[in-house]
């Protein structure tokens, strides 16, 4: 039975596509964002127990699987006061939970009534693609679900291959793109944009991507210094597509970013006013900055 490992699952978003969603965060990430606003979502538990001395209500506990060490972790009287992360050297959550594509649906019906989709995210969700793929085509196989849409919120680092396996049970992507020269994109997570430009297009082509987002960070993300290039690539793409500009706070952040300059709602307007000026059309700007 195909299973993921999930850090998170909200029964209700509207923030994470269209409509009330329900969201399942997958546990991690082949990109190391200096930025990470989820940082203990990148790593995969390595079950050394470090962090289970540290728990104030004894919810994680030390165990064996399969003759190897495994860290348990107790949900109902965990108080998500996050000491485990702090006590962690790799900064892991030990707070993850497998859940089949069986029990997921489960989940998903005891929601039914009140949700228009799914959303799975990470970390980074196309890591754990047989997961995604094997929950999609059966929610879409299953006469009381597949009214459902099922989208991917993605770094972008697919391969083309990939995107394709997933196409079939796939109403919408939603793609981070974070920064334009790969150089700058290098350095803030680790990787080239390459595949990330590759599959904002073929997701374009193929009518699936929901969302391009730009998230700004003053001095650091190169937006304004290419914007000629950068607005010549977004006119190029399905014009239903939105675009989101979001502004980079401190909030869920580590090390050096925390004294990065946060992004005020002036850098947000000018960024869209240059994009706007370029031909860029369905922006979408942040309705709070905190």
């Amino acid at each position: 039975m195909i299973s993921a490992t999930v850090s998170k699952l909200l029964n209700y978003s509207c923030v994470d596509g269209p409509g009330n969603r329900m969201v399942l965060f997958l546990q991690g990430c082949n990109y190391r964002c200096k930025n990470c606003h989820n940082p203990q979502t990148i790593d995969m538990c390595n079950q050394c127990g470090d962090c289970v001395p540290s728990c104030p209500t004894q919810s994680l506990q030390l165990t064996t699987q399969n003759n190897k060490p495994f860290v348990v972790w107790d949900m109902s009287t965990c108080t998500e006061c996050d000491t485990c992360l702090t006590a962690c050297n790799k900064q892991s959550t030990p707070k993850t939970q497998q859940l089949t594509v069986a029990d997921t649906l489960a989940l998903i019906k005891d929601n039914l009534f009140f949700i228009n989709g799914i959303t799975v995210t990470g970390g980074e969700a196309t890591l754990q693609l047989p997961y995604i793929i094997a929950l999609f085509q059966a929610i879409k196989s299953d006469p009381t679900l597949q009214h459902l849409s099922c989208m991917i919120d993605s770094n972008g680092s697919l391969s083309i291959t990939g995107w394709q396996s997933v196409l079939p049970y796939l109403d919408g992507a939603m793609i981070d793109l974070k920064a334009w020269n790969n150089t700058t994109h290098r350095w803030l997570t680790g990787r080239d944009n390459d595949r990330v430009l590759a599959s904002i297009k073929w997701l374009s082509q193929h009518q699936k991507l929901y969302e391009v987002r730009l998230l700004q960070i003053p001095e650091i993300t190169d937006y304004k210094q290419y914007i000629d290039d950068v607005a010549a690539y977004l006119i190029t793409l399905n014009e239903s597509i939105r675009i989101k500009l979001n502004a980079f706070q401190h909030h869920g952040v580590t090390g050096e970013s925390l004294n990065w300059a946060t992004c005020k709602k002036d850098d947000i307007e000018v960024l869209a006013a240059l994009l706007t000026e370029r031909g860029v059309t369905n922006l979408v700007l942040p309705s709070v900055y905190v």
